[in-house]
């Protein structure tokens, strides 16, 4: 997955998009597409997905473990690379059937399901100090 960032007049802030199924908030993230490692295939699922490019970190910052609600229950762990965005693109595969949106870290963290992820998420803030 990729955990889309970016700083703007001080204040540290997180992208979401909804999922397919549930609409609920979720980090761009999809499997690791042949032929590209797992951080290359971050990068491709935040432009697919969200629309945002930038300089993506190629050092995961932690793992989380999630269910999909499909007929098996299978369970999923995703490492997560952080992209600072550089870019916002208008058009984008998937603009017509996800939404965006631009959080504080807060509400981001608040709007997520999996308690891993929402502790990967504060402990990423943490790294920026005092930027709310």
């Amino acid at each position: 997955a990729a955990l889309p960032y970016m700083i703007r007049g001080n204040k540290l802030r997180l992208l979401l998009v909804t999922s397919l199924g549930t609409k609920r908030w979720v980090l761009p993230k999809g499997n690791v597409e042949p032929g590209l490692t797992a951080c290359e295939s971050a990068e491709f699922e935040a432009r697919e997905e969200a629309g945002v490019m930038g300089r993506m970190t190629v050092r995961s910052i932690g793992a989380y473990t999630y269910r999909k609600p499909d007929e098996n229950e299978s369970i999923y762990r995703v490492r997560v690379f952080p992209l600072e965005v550089l870019r916002e693109l208008d058009d984008y595969p998937e603009a017509a059937r996800r939404k965006r949106k631009w959080m504080k870290v807060g509400k981001a963290v608040e709007g997520v399901r999996e308690p891993e992820l929402k502790a990967l998420m504060t402990r990423f803030a943490a790294r920026f100090g005092t930027i709310s």
